[in-house]
């Protein structure tokens, strides 16, 4: 009679609903509930707007996708932010997978980009133009990767919080660029950026950032198929899983720590490289433009796939764009655009949780006494 009267008041309790963990989704499942997440949005923003400017909604988004593609000129350019967007995103991919909190993609850019700059100011005019470019890769790459192992370095060897420690090296990178941008100004101290003449990377069929988006095209490919493929890309599985077991079957801990920051800074250097000497041809404190954090965004949208990085980032930089007109067309301030911008990266972001998460229902009183 006791189990009875507690099973009965167990029920009476009982909730009509709980959450569990999914088992596993179809890739196609989970996109399908990403773009239903996008409409949801949208409905959300149309009925917002109205609420807040009066404005059709259906006039907002069609000016929202012309200042996105409306004319090559803005083609290339959305590929062009999407191509760096997607580097960054890349570069901090193995650590995260590693489950090593790399927030120091910021800093680990503009040291890059401060090695390429450096290499424009001083060696432009004293070698010649293949080697320059080439030079200027490497010390970039370099100098990206002494930014990464410095965190790296005393995370494996005295268990020091890297999310901290990364997020500090920001600052100190962005004072020392900051620094330089004033030495380096034209005229000097006046803080007007130096405009870098000498190793700017060539055009291409015409278009000045056809390289850009190559070079990244390649580093995408070479990072798949370094995750999936490649036994240094199962070790940083093994050891985002469990240290203890990447310990037991022989894999050093603190090598792969090093070996995948080094990587992740090497490729923050490259974006550097890339926004100095391919797009801004300028060096300033914000030349990562906060590409560093919405990195960290695009790939855990992405489940940490190189592949479907290349989605996340161009949707991220199609929204960014494609707000901005808003606000630059019904001439209203940039706290609307980001109102909608946010909006519908909240709905991507929750919809993870339906992918992840499944809602189910618990049993009806009567059926549980049966």
């Amino acid at each position: 009679m006791k189990k009875i009267n507690d099973k009965m008041l167990k029920l009476y309790f009982q909730p009509p609903c709980h959450i569990a963990k999914r088992d596993s989704i179809l890739w196609w499942k989970a996109w399908i509930i990403r773009v239903l997440s996008v409409i949801a949005a949208l409905i959300v923003c149309g009925f917002i707007t109205v609420a807040l400017t009066g404005l059709n909604p259906v006039d907002m988004y069609l000016t929202m996708i012309e200042g996105a593609v409306g004319t090559p000129r803005l083609v290339w350019n959305l590929m062009q932010n999407t191509a760096i967007l997607l580097c960054v995103s890349l570069a901090v991919t193995p650590a995260f997978k590693m489950k090593f909190w790399n927030i120091g993609a910021e800093g680990q850019i503009l040291i890059g980009g401060l090695a390429t700059a450096t290499c424009m100011i001083f060696l432009g005019e004293k070698l010649p133009y293949p080697l320059l470019i080439l030079v200027m890769l490497i010390t970039s790459i370099l100098a990206g990767a002494l930014w990464g192992l410095v965190p790296a370095f005393f995370k494996a060897t005295f268990n020091s919080n890297e999310t901290l420690f990364t997020l500090m090296m920001n600052y100190i990178a962005i004072q020392i660029v900051a620094y330089f941008t004033l030495e380096w100004s034209v005229p000097k101290g006046s803080g007007t950026p130096r405009t870098l003449e000498f190793g700017q990377l060539p055009t291409l069929f015409g278009q000045k950032y056809l390289v850009n988006i190559l070079i990244v095209a390649l580093i995408t490919i070479i990072m798949f198929i370094y995750l999936k493929y490649s036994k240094q890309g199962y070790e940083i599985s093994v050891v985002g899983e469990s240290e203890n077991t990447a310990r037991y079957i022989g894999i050093s801990v603190k090598k792969v720590v090093l070996r995948t920051m080094a990587i992740s800074g090497a490729i923050c250097g490259i974006a550097g490289f890339l926004l100095v000497a391919g797009t801004d041809h300028s060096l300033k404190s914000d030349t990562s433009g906060g590409r560093g954090f919405t990195a960290i965004m695009v790939s855990w949208l992405a489940k940490f796939n190189p592949i479907f990085m290349i989605l996340t980032s161009l949707l991220i930089v199609f929204l960014q764009k494609g707000a901005s007109k808003i606000s630059e067309v019904y001439r209203l301030n940039s706290s609307f655009s980001d109102i909608i911008t946010g909006i519908i990266i909240f709905f991507i972001i929750g919809s993870e949780f339906f992918i992840n998460y499944t809602v189910k229902f618990n049993k009806k009183k009567g059926d549980a006494l049966k």
